[in-house]
């Protein structure tokens, strides 16, 4: 029996736990894979309050050792199903358990294209961490799919190991950090094709080309790579939180800055739940705010 369960140890989660267990209160937290959740695969963290730089790993093992060091419980099993009664009833591959309250912070994975061979071709040119894959593909030729911070930062990450890397981007503009934007565009052996999107992918054993569709001619070409990276985004995996959390079209948990839910003693927090920032600052915000919020629920049962 646990005051607090929370489920996901990324940045939301292990932050929820540091601060739940500062408060006093029973805290266990449920991670199916690894702590740290998708910052552990960013190179270089400069946006972060009060550190000038750090690797995402370092961050997230940071995080991980500051939440045992004040007694928080790591069980690594995949929650199946959490229902309430008197009491939350969390349901694990492994077995179940009881609290309090819970606090959901999932996170979010990675966005696919859904492309025909996609899924075949994953792990044999097509990936979706240019940080785990991109040794692989030194000095040849490479393209990153997306706009936004992530798609510039492996574009970048990237640049250092590959002879040419191109960034395919549906937009003009791009969402991404000017700042990391403009570093990016002096690189020399970094091509940018824009307004354009992949509409096939060519290989069968492992990837040889993307075929790009320009969005204002219609025009298809063929760009010849070795590796893709695709990174367009982020979808929850909320689907287990349906019959007691509210879920947007989308599959984000409702919330709003309190981190509350529709039922009571359940709360979000991090990429999982509805919100218009999506950085790793805010997910520790929201951790500690969950967390606090779980607490007050708890002493005034």
């Amino acid at each position: 029996m646990y005051d607090i369960a929370i489920v996901g140890a990324g940045p939301a989660g292990l932050s929820a736990a540091i601060y739940a267990q500062r408060a006093g209160k029973k805290t266990v937290l449920f991670e199916a894979y690894t702590y740290g959740g998708q910052i552990i695969n960013t190179p270089k963290i400069e946006n972060y309050p009060g550190i000038k730089d750090i690797s995402g790993f370092d961050y997230a093992t940071g995080l991980f050792d500051q939440a045992l060091s004040f007694g928080a419980e790591i069980v690594f099993e995949q929650v199946t199903a959490v229902n309430k009664s008197d009491r939350f009833v969390i349901t694990t591959t492994a077995g179940t358990y009881e609290a309090q309250a819970v606090i959901i912070a999932t996170g979010a994975k990675n966005r696919h294209l859904g492309l025909e061979k996609e899924e075949a071709l994953t792990g044999r040119g097509i990936s979706y961490c240019a940080t785990c894959d991109g040794a692989f593909f030194k000095g040849k030729n490479v393209a990153v799919n997306g706009g936004g911070n992530t798609a510039i930062e492996d574009a970048t990450f990237l640049s250092g190991y590959c002879s040419k890397v191109y960034v395919i981007h549906r937009r003009e503009g791009f969402r991404a950090e000017e700042g990391s934007l403009q570093a990016l565009r002096e690189k020399d052996n970094v091509e940018f094709v824009l307004n354009a999107t992949i509409t096939d992918l060519v290989g069968e054993d492992k990837l040889s080309a993307v075929v790009v569709t320009d969005k204002l001619s219609g025009q298809k070409s063929e760009i010849a790579v070795d590796g893709l990276f695709i990174a367009i985004g982020q979808v929850p995996d909320n689907a287990v939180f349906s019959e007691i959390a509210e879920l947007d079209q989308s599959g984000y948990v409702l919330s709003g800055e309190d981190c509350t839910t529709k039922t009571p003693g359940l709360f979000t927090a991090g990429d999982c739940r509805t919100k218009h920032v999506r950085q790793l600052v805010t997910a520790a915000s929201d951790g500690a705010v969950a967390a606090l919020a779980a607490c007050t629920y708890i002493d005034k049962l």
